[in-house]
């Protein structure tokens, strides 16, 4: 890729940004889009990272099975680092330490009591002397990545460590350059199961968990002991906070709190007495998710989400920065991702729900936008349909809240439906953001609702309580209740209905057919979990002291007699009378193929033959791989069309 030629997008006209191209028109009615135009990706990759000077861009890509890392120099476009990772080697995250060096967190091979499994460790790559090397010890738990400062020189990090799998995180200080094997440690305190720094690189605080109890232990200056501020009883709210930043020399830093309208707003705090302070930013009607700071701990900028990802900035500098670039790109969302340190290059993502958008690389001081890239560079948007937000009533009153897609060209009158749980299944919602599968299924003639069923983030703390212990329940009446909806709606025909899901929406989707087989006509299942008790004891090897009873009483619930098995698919297959088509990915370590093949084995059992199978020899739990992923299309598109035909 060297002499890319960025693609000129925006100009400065008389100070304001200009669009010098014209938008498609919208198509009343969309042609078949193939399957393989959805499953191609940007040769840069999802999520590229801008370097800390705005000069470089660093990159992702899948060749071959293989995941390579790159950096494009922006003003010349020439590719100055290419780096293989291996095709057993998974790429978790990656960012910028200085200018000059990159951390990868990769997900490294490893045996298990089930099966195989990763474990995350740290790597670097060094584009000054182009030499690349692990960091940390062999000898870890299953988080050897997680980097809690990193010196903003690109000298050193802070990871907060297990030395084995089972013992509390210690955190050490490793050097970047590739000579320091040893590394030094930093602190240690039995119990403490989470490690904050200030915006130096002080550790200061750390949160354990001992006798049914959080525990916080705090320090204002390295020189000083960490003593023990508070111990917490989960049931008690109000003495729960979300950190967000510890300024250096000062017990006041910053935290996520309720504010005057019950929704978490960025507020002052003092983390000696745990005292709340003034309010800097409040939504009314939403919990902030993340705040934007400078170098200085000044917030830039606060997120939410209503129905879509939103930021508001609070420097006016950059608020009329945003209102130019959404005037000057004509509608669709508009989120100004990563900023140079000194503010002067921006990496800027423009699209919609109906849109997967592009990549602009924006420069201060000539106010010029180039698009950097295409996030699926064979895709016409204007074939796409629009999706909305809609909201209903489940049969105990709880309002739930819904994402509905209708096929481009038709009424929206008795389609046929595909309900589509997200995966998760806590801590994760759906909104309004561009999805391949809803897509595609809306272009080959299917109304698409996506339910953000009970225990579904963003929604407050009480509804994602809702869903505690409702695996499989009550979680699945929502489902149901999204049909009866659509249907009273008149959008839904109720003799044509599937689900579809993936990860625990694929779980969603087979328990629903083997519950309800009067609703739904089938189910199609990409890495969904067949069985709930193999599943808590495969996570029960990744999961800390701390996080594994916590995990296990949220999917069991109160309610010690309920069995998990009574809700697993592997364990009632022979109930099944519903057609299913069953995917999965053969490296996945999320949700391990074990599930998929006790579930097939349960079927083969029970002399079942309305079940198609798909196994994909080099998916995880996704894609990397484009052929993996258009093949779960083919497979999809043509299950449906067999089993619950569009018009």
């Amino acid at each position: 890729m060297a002499g890319w030629v960025w693609r000129s997008v925006l100009c400065a006209v008389a100070g304001v940004l200009a669009a010098s191209i014209a938008l498609p028109a919208a198509a009343a009615d969309a042609p078949p889009i193939p399957t393989s135009v959805f499953a191609t990706r940007s040769p840069f990759g999802d999520e590229p990272r801008l370097s800390p000077d705005g000069k470089r861009m660093a990159y992702s890509v899948v060749k071959n099975g293989e995941t390579w890392l790159g950096v494009i120099e922006i003003d010349s476009g020439k590719v100055v680092r290419r780096l293989p990772l291996g095709k057993e080697i998974g790429l978790r995250w990656f960012s910028w330490a200085g200018r000059e060096r990159l951390l990868l967190g990769l997900a490294v091979p490893f045996n298990t009591a089930w099966g195989e499994g990763r474990l995350a460790r740290l790597f670097v790559t060094d584009l000054a002397t182009l030499q690349s090397y692990y960091v940390g010890p062999k000898a870890q738990g299953a988080y050897g990545d997680n980097v809690i400062f990193t010196d903003p020189a690109g000298q050193f990090v802070l990871l907060s460590i297990q030395r084995d799998l089972y013992g509390e995180p210690q955190v050490w200080r490793f050097g970047l350059d590739g000579k320091d094997t040893k590394g030094q440690r930093i602190e240690a305190k039995t119990g403490v199961w989470q490690w904050m720094t200030d915006d130096r690189g002080v550790v200061r605080l750390g949160l354990g968990y001992s006798n049914g109890r959080a525990t916080v232990w705090y320090r204002k200056a390295a020189d000083e002991p960490l003593r023990l501020v508070a111990r917490i009883h989960p049931d008690d709210k109000d003495e729960l906070w979300e950190m967000v930043r510890l300024i250096s020399g000062s017990d006041e830093g910053l935290a996520f709190e309720p504010g005057p309208s019950g929704h978490l707003a960025l507020r002052k705090f003092d983390y000696a007495t745990r005292q709340v302070g003034d309010v800097l930013y409040e939504n009314p009607q939403w919990d902030l998710s993340q705040v934007d700071l400078d170098d200085g701990g000044k917030p830039l900028a606060v997120h939410f989400t209503d129905d879509a990802d939103r930021i508001v900035w609070l420097d006016p500098e950059m608020a009329k920065l945003q209102a130019n670039l959404e005037k000057a790109l004509g509608g669709g969302q508009v989120i100004i991702e990563q900023r140079a340190r000194d503010g002067s290059r921006m990496l800027v993502w423009h699209g919609s729900a109906n849109d997967p958008g592009s990549w602009y690389v924006y420069t201060v001081a000539d106010r010029h936008l180039a698009e950097f890239s295409l996030l699926r560079p064979e895709l016409d948007a204007s074939l796409l349909a629009p999706v909305k937000a809609v909201e209903f009533a489940a049969r105990d009153g709880t309002r739930v809240h819904a994402y509905l897609t209708l096929p481009r060209g038709h009424e929206g009158k008795g389609l046929p439906l595909v309900i589509m749980p997200h995966g998760g299944p806590y801590g994760v919602r759906d909104k309004l953001q561009y999805s391949d599968e809803v897509q595609l299924l809306a272009n080959r003639g299917y109304a698409v609702l996506q339910p953000n069923y009970r225990g579904s983030e963003g929604y407050g703390d009480a509804f994602e309580e809702l869903g505690k212990g409702e695996i499989g329940r009550k979680m699945q009446d929502d489902l149901d209740d999204a049909m009866d909806w659509a249907v009273t709606q008149g959008v839904a025909d109720p003799k044509r209905v599937c689900l579809v899901g993936e990860s625990y929406g694929g779980y969603a989707a087979l328990w629903g057919v083997i519950r309800n087989p009067e609703r739904y006509r089938c189910a199609a299942s990409f890495a969904g979990v067949t069985d709930w008790t193999r599943q808590l004891a495969y996570q029960s090897d990744f999961l800390d002291r701390h996080d594994r009873p916590q995990w296990r009483e949220r999917v069991r619930g109160a309610d010690r007699k309920f069995d998990l098995a009574s809700v697993s698919p592997a364990l009632n297959a022979d109930k099944l009378t519903r057609p299913i088509l069953l995917v999965h990915g053969k490296l996945d370590t999320t949700v391990p193929v074990a599930q998929y093949e006790a579930m097939h084995t349960a079927l083969l059992k029970a002399g079942n033959g309305n079940a198609q199978y798909l196994l994909l020899e080099t998916a995880v739990h996704g894609f990397t791989e484009a052929k993996d992923e258009q093949a779960w299309y083919d497979a999809l598109t043509g299950f449906l069309a067999k089993n619950n035909p569009a018009d």
